[in-house]
């Protein structure tokens, strides 16, 4: 069986500080986009769900998704890991400021600090090419999920072209100067973190998830994982 690197050289730090507050602000534009995402997350839960986003940033879908679930969607009980204590604190901050109960706290997505079998759904939006230990990760999402769970994954491509990112970064409406710090962050760092749909595809096979449905665009990838048996 062919196999993806499990590993990678750099350690799993997330942003802090100037750094998280700074991309706190920039993808507050993107509101919409996390916005559209909760509901057609929501659109697919039961009443309940327990829900976990890995590496939730400054809690924008989590807290739109929470939004739903008041206003009698759902009711969700939603929780948020991340790395980074910085992202933690904005997170809390903002779910309080929009008056819903989120469960934001600090942690590895690597060694999650949570029982086997403790959501209904798991979702990792823009961040799985982060992870310095990604295989891990993904058996640590296969792990907190129950009998019936379901993980989603959405991610940069590797192979996206310069025309793509352009096009996304230049819809952020982010202005000139964050707009070329954004460009050149995709191009020079996270395209060389991120994953080809093949590379997936491997991380996967090493997994005990079912068979993964992959939807393409010209910048991302989006995974759908399922347990592959109730009582593994």
């Amino acid at each position: 069986m062919e196999q993806a690197s499990v590993q990678k050289p750099y350690r799993g730090i997330g942003m802090e500080g100037l750094t998280a507050k700074w991309y706190a602000s920039l993808t507050a534009k993107s509101m919409d986009d996390f916005k559209s995402l909760a509901r057609r997350v929501a659109d697919t839960l039961p009443a309940g769900a327990r829900v976990l986003e890995v590496a939730p940033g400054p809690g924008y879908f989590a807290i739109e998704l929470a939004k739903l679930g008041s206003n009698g969607l759902g009711d969700y009980r939603i929780k948020g890991l991340d790395i980074s204590r910085t992202f933690v604190d904005i997170a809390q901050k903002n779910a309080s400021d929009a008056q819903v109960n989120i469960d934001f706290r600090q942690g590895n997505a690597a060694a999650m600090p949570f029982a086997s079998r403790s959501f209904d759904f798991v979702l990792c939006r823009a961040a799985f090419k982060n992870f310095s230990e990604p295989l891990r990760a993904l058996q640590e999402m296969y792990r907190v999920l129950d009998a019936s769970g379901r993980a989603v994954i959405i991610d940069l491509r590797k192979d996206a072209s310069v025309e793509s990112i352009d096009r996304a970064v230049n819809q952020m409406h982010v202005g000139p100067v964050n707009g070329l710090i954004t460009k050149l962050t995709f191009r020079h760092v996270l395209l060389k973190r991120a994953y080809t749909k093949r590379d997936f595809e491997r991380f996967v096979d090493q997994t005990a998830f079912g068979p993964v449905e992959i939807d393409e665009n010209d910048l991302g990838l989006e995974l759908t994982l399922h347990r592959r048996r109730p009582d593994a």
